[in-house]
């Protein structure tokens, strides 16, 4: 599903979702982004490669979703 603005280009890959899922992702990611050495280290790397402060928080939103699905499996 396209989720485009002006001349930014991104795909969803579904609207709806589980919003207590999402909720606890993003105060996961809000809180490693405050304390852990190495996620900071990321947001240095991506915001250096011409992120956003928000596309940084999406792409370390899905890396911890890999690491928990990693987890869980």
């Amino acid at each position: 599903m396209p989720a485009s603005s002006g001349l930014t280009n991104r795909h969803r890959i579904n609207r709806s979702g589980d919003r207590q899922l999402n909720r606890a992702l993003h105060t996961i990611t809000l809180i490693r982004i405050r304390l852990d050495p190495t996620t900071r280290a990321y947001v240095a790397r991506r915001i250096s490669e011409g992120k956003t402060a928000r596309d940084e928080q999406r792409c370390l939103q899905r890396a911890i979703c890999r690491q928990l699905f990693k987890l869980l499996e």
